[in-house]
């Protein structure tokens, strides 16, 4: 299996999709290489002063060795929801520096190349082809790449500073998979609102997530969400304090969820109505398996 890399730098850097593809290797992918960390540190490009302690890779490394130590033995999915939210609150980036396809590039071939292989490899089978991780997992788009998922799934569904909700839709992987791509989860009620009909037990199965999140996606395009249940404004100055705390904040807590930035939480009344409405075109969506009566 991948090993941990023999080096690792003090802070994190980027890595450009070309610079990467010499070190993608079939091997790499089928968990049985491990990659040249010397060799690619020396064409990484370094992010420069002022993030020392914001973006030290001692930090990444640790979560991301207790992650794979918690859940050895179990289905490495079960993963997803303890890593988000302290990988977030690890790394507090603006989104337009998340955006920096590079940074995690980087972060899955540079520092945890072994947590990627050992989070997405497909389990062995007697017979057949050896399982390969897939290639976006390393180099993907946000809502494929191993680590950008899980930050992205932690900012688009926590509330304020409380990440219970993205640990719910983290715990889902239907959910997490699905919702990530959709364009209208960056409205904050309509990823809380998707959430709580996760916890009503509303949608349970993979059928039905996949039902109803092109339902929501669709129907946003005549209805505006955000003028029906409107979303509270975004503090600016809230976030840039949490993140300029990172320089003396202690490492994320193991056994409690960490605190994100104390941004005002989404309006109640919003995120019923947003309810409400799903379920409605949830029992009108079709569900493979399931009647028009709702029966399956």
């Amino acid at each position: 299996m991948t090993a941990r890399p023999e080096y690792l730098p003090e802070q994190l850097a980027l890595l450009s999709d070309v610079q990467a593809a010499e070190y993608i290797s079939t091997g790499l992918l089928e968990g049985r290489d491990d990659v040249p960390s010397i060799a690619l540190n020396k064409v990484a490009e370094p992010l420069g002063d002022g993030d020392e302690t914001r973006l030290r890779v001692d930090r990444v490394r640790d979560l991301v060795d207790e992650a794979m130590n918690r859940y050895r033995g179990e289905r490495p999915t079960a993963a997803d929801a303890w890593l988000a939210p302290r990988l977030h609150e690890t790394l507090r980036l603006t989104r337009r520096e998340a955006a920096e396809k590079r940074l995690w590039t980087y972060l899955a071939l540079g520092v945890a190349p072994d947590y990627v292989v050992w989070r997405h490899l497909p389990e062995a089978k007697a017979e057949g082809p050896r399982g390969r991780v897939a290639r976006d997992k390393f180099v993907g788009p946000h809502h494929k790449q191993a680590f950008a998922r899980l930050w992205w799934a932690a900012e688009l569904f926590r509330d304020g500073a409380d990440y219970r909700p993205a640990v719910v839709a983290c715990g889902n992987q239907d959910m997490l998979n699905s919702a990530l791509r959709l364009d209208v989860i960056d409205h904050r009620p309509t990823a809380l609102a998707l959430v709580q009909l996760l916890e009503r037990g509303t949608v349970r199965t993979g059928r039905e997530v996949n039902a109803l999140t092109p339902a929501v996606n669709a129907a946003a395009a005549t209805l505006m969400y955000d003028i029906i249940a409107p979303d509270v404004e975004s503090d600016g100055e809230v976030l840039r304090e949490w993140i300029a705390a990172a320089e003396a904040a202690v490492p994320s807590p193991r056994d409690t969820l960490p605190e994100g930035p104390d941004e005002e939480r989404a309006s109640d009344n919003a995120v019923r109505r947003l309810v409400d409405h799903f379920e409605e075109l949830f029992a009108e969506a079709p569900v493979r398996g399931r009647a028009p009566g709702g029966q399956e």
